[in-house]
């Protein structure tokens, strides 16, 4: 059994407000420890920086904060190409400023399978955000601005897939979608990865597994199907390793990000020398969803930003 110290300290950085730890306790299971009255006497706000030292780390809230930005984004994405509807706006609602979202519509589906797939993501996606707005409790953050418009012609552009000018439409068929479903899932995969090591909590870090493992399912299914199309289209590999080299152009001067291979060998699980997913910092995932190499606090998918205290990327120019 967890001693109070470290239940204290679990509690009070994965808190931001005191109904918040209350609501923590009891997801934890300590409720009825007889250590709640002292951790919610003890306990003041939970740090929410990010810093450089560790005993300023951001806390759990603010990574799981974070994370609930990724899945309002992969949400809206899937849920529109599969229903032609987003998020109803109960499930948009909490601090920060609420946006609106700019494109998406049903994509017509040729290929049955893929359907299948991408309804089966759009829920996933979604009990993902349902998932983590019920854990933040009042401390969630409400659905940013983003563009599903925009923001991936601008993607297409950097990569080379189109000239300057022309535009991408992400919903026009069932191959432009998975290659916008491709930007988003090897990123957050990467992006639970990196945050891991960053969550003190043992409950929400196994709740962060989970969502990890979900996400690499999800990547799994979409790399997987590029790759079968690929066989009959050869140029599917070379377009998916353009949006590859972008994300690494964006995110750092190392050189991890993988496409899917090619007709002779493929590379459908992106590891390291090791066999292991490699991790992106939250400020590298938004070098991506910003499509910036710069210190930015908005652009790309989030033309307003995110919400909450982790909303800078980083400096990779």
């Amino acid at each position: 059994m967890f001693d109070q110290g470290f239940i204290t300290n679990a509690i009070n950085r994965s808190a931001e407000n005191s109904s918040d730890r209350r609501n923590f306790l009891r997801a934890a299971g300590v409720a009825g420890f007889g250590v709640g009255a002292a951790v919610l006497a003890t306990g003041g706000p939970a740090l929410a920086a990010e810093s450089t030292g560790p005993a300023e780390a951001p806390s759990d809230s603010a990574i799981l904060n974070f994370a609930l930005n990724l899945e309002y984004l992969e949400a809206e994405f899937y849920l529109r190409a599969t229903t032609g509807r987003g998020l109803p706006d109960s499930m948009t609602t909490g601090t920060g400023t609420r946006g609106g979202v700019t494109g998406g519509r049903m994509v017509h589906f040729k290929t049955a399978i893929i359907k299948k797939y991408a309804d089966e993501i759009a829920a996933d996606e979604k009990a993902h955000v349902a998932f983590l707005r019920s854990a933040l409790g009042s401390a969630k953050v409400s659905r940013p601005k983003i563009n599903l418009d925009a923001s991936f012609t601008a993607a297409a552009q950097a990569a080379g897939l189109v000239k300057p000018g022309q535009k991408f439409d992400v919903y026009a068929n069932e191959a432009n979608f998975l290659f916008g479903a491709f930007i988003f899932e090897d990123v957050g995969v990467t992006a639970y990865k990196g945050a891991a090591p960053l969550i003190t909590n043992k409950t929400f870090l196994e709740a962060a597994a989970g969502l990890l493992a979900v996400e690499a399912y999800h990547a799994g299914v979409i790399r997987s199907t590029l790759y079968a199309l690929g066989i009959a289209l050869p140029s599917v590999y070379t377009t998916v390793q353009k949006i590859s080299d972008l994300r690494d152009a964006v995110d750092g001067p190392t050189d991890l990000d993988q496409g899917i291979g090619t007709a002779s060998m493929s590379n459908l699980v992106p590891t390291d020398a090791n066999g292991l997913v490699y991790s992106r910092s939250a400020a590298q995932v938004l070098n991506i969803a910003y499509l910036n190499a710069a210190p930015v606090k908005s652009g790309g998918f989030f033309p307003a930003g995110v919400n909450g205290v982790i909303n800078t990327s980083g400096a990779n120019g």
